[in-house]
C-alpha cells in the first residue's frame, strides 16, 4: 500500500517480531530498528498483514512464548533498491535489507513503527 506523506510517497510494511525485539523499539521510541545480530545478516520487513500475522502467531509465540507484529510507513523512493523477494506462496513476500544498512533504513522511516497486534 503507497500512502502520501508530504512532499514524498510512502509503503507500509510490518515486521513480525518477538519481546526482546519489540523491547529495543520502545527504547528508540518506536522510531528504528535495532542493529542486527551477528547470526542475523538480514533484515526483513514484509509486505503484507496476513503474512506477519502467520509468523508472528506460528513461529514467535512458539519460541518466546510472545510474537508481535508491527507496522511502519518507509519512502517508497528508498525501498525500491530492495526487490521483493517472494520466499513462498503468492502473498509470502518479504523485502531484503543487508544489516549493513540498516542504520540508513531507519533514517527513511516515516512517523513511528506501530504495534498492531499481539499473540500468545
Amino acid at each position: 500500500m503507497i500512502a502520501q506523506h508530504g512532499q514524498g510517497k510512502t509503503a507500509a510494511l510490518w515486521r513480525p517480531t518477538g519481546p526482546e525485539e519489540l523491547e529495543l523499539i520502545r527504547q528508540s521510541g518506536w522510531r528504528s530498528w535495532p542493529p542486527r545480530l551477528p547470526e542475523q545478516p538480514i533484515f526483513y520487513p514484509v509486505l503484507n498483514e496476513d503474512y506477519a500475522i502467520k509468523i508472528a502467531r506460528d513461529w514467535n509465540v512458539v519460541h518466546s512464548g510472545v510474537g508481535y507484529v508491527t507496522r511502519f510507513e518507509v519512502e517508497s523512493d528508498f525501498l525500491a533498491r530492495y526487490p521483493v523477494q517472494q520466499v513462498g506462496g503468492e502473498t509470502i513476500l518479504e523485502l531484503w535489507v543487508p544489516a549493513e544498512e540498516l542504520e540508513e533504513f531507519n533514517t527513511h522511516i516515516v512517523g513511528l513503527i506501530e504495534l498492531v497486534h499481539e499473540f500468545r
